[in-house]
């Protein structure tokens, strides 16, 4: 079987694309012959399927050990690209001309039983390192197959959710409060603050108790005439800086965002998150558990895999999904999410 690298790509003939490309999902059936990523030929050399793929800038024939040795392929992409093909999948390499849509992917993963002669996708997957950075933003263009030093591989879905709830409530107006160190304290506030709106925490459960908020909580309310705080809603912002810094205007962001779309955001503290979510609350005597657990981060914020791993592992332990809240240096908020993924 004559294939042969050139310019990055290994090509064969006839005999080849009807062996590998027609009944096997290899490559890409071009002009009667195939044309296959190195990647590709390194599983037909480690498979023994090809004895050598001759090299035809260096006029030297490449059994699996050199070519895995050379710079036409990445150990990484192999481990990834073998694993999938163990799972019985097919798959092609995300290149243009190749696949629709390559960007962000490293492979595209086609549904069990079918291949690159259909239409249907099942993931696009992106396979890295456990050293490598991954850029919170670019969550959501693909599964991330995580190689880690023992050539484990963990694969991580990642979306770009839409975040919606159903919760509202009549706000009052108003309501005489304290800025105290690090909270707010409100007194004699409408019992549907708390017991509709999930605002706070009471001092006690007996009616007429007074109502702790959060620095967060009490700047959303003041901005909008809800609180009437010694200094206004800027007295608040001031002290949530004072407290936190620039962080505190990013989680701002975010918690406003999510009140706007029917969530009620409370502390994610005891999850190591920003906050905790509720999407339906019609009354705290009533409530479900929290369906997310959100961290606020700054848009150009990068994760390392390992610490991408355990907030998804966090996340599912306590049977919730997680989410990352990216805000912009314009205050705007893009949801990106994450969790374990198995193929």
């Amino acid at each position: 079987m004559d294939l042969q690298l050139s310019g990055g790509v290994v090509s064969g003939g006839s005999q080849a694309r009807e062996r590998f490309y027609d009944s096997r999902g290899y490559g890409r059936s071009v002009d009667g012959g195939i044309e296959l990523a190195p990647v590709e030929a390194a599983h037909l050399l480690y498979r023994g399927d090809v004895e050598t793929v001759q090299d035809r800038e260096h006029g030297r024939h490449l059994d699996f050990r050199a070519l895995l040795n050379s710079a036409a392929v990445s150990e990484i992409d192999f481990l990834v690209y073998k694993n999938l093909r163990d799972r019985g999948f097919y798959l092609s390499p995300a290149r243009e001309g190749w696949v629709e849509d390559p960007d962000g992917a490293d492979f595209v993963v086609y549904p069990r039983g079918e291949g690159p002669w259909g239409d249907g996708v099942a993931y696009r997957v992106r396979a890295i390192s456990e050293r490598a950075s991954v850029a919170a933003a670019t969550l959501g263009e693909a599964v991330l197959a995580v190689v880690d030093e023992e050539s484990s591989i963990t694969y991580l879905d990642t979306e770009r959710p839409d975040i919606e709830g159903t919760t509202s409530v009549d706000l009052p107006e108003g309501v005489p409060a304290d800025l105290l160190g690090d909270r707010v304290l409100a007194w004699d506030p409408p019992e549907r603050l708390y017991r509709r709106g999930f605002y706070g925490q009471p001092l006690d459960e007996e009616a007429g108790s007074p109502l702790q908020l959060s620095l967060l909580e009490a700047a959303a309310l003041a901005e909008v005439g809800v609180l009437d705080v010694e200094g206004g809603a800027e007295a608040v912002l001031d002290r949530g800086r004072e407290v936190e810094g620039d962080r505190f205007d990013r989680r701002l962001a975010v918690y406003r965002r999510l009140r706007e779309a029917g969530v009620v955001p409370k502390t994610g503290y005891k999850f190591g998150a920003d906050f905790r979510t509720y999407a339906d609350v019609e009354s705290v005597d009533e409530l479900g558990h929290s369906e997310l657990l959100i961290r606020v981060l700054p848009a150009e914020h990068s994760f390392s895999p390992r610490d991408l791993s355990l907030d998804v592992r966090l996340a599912h332990g306590v049977r919730k999904r997680m989410v990352f809240a990216l805000v912009g240096a314009d205050g705007g908020v893009a949801w990106r999410s994450a969790a374990r993924l198995t193929p």
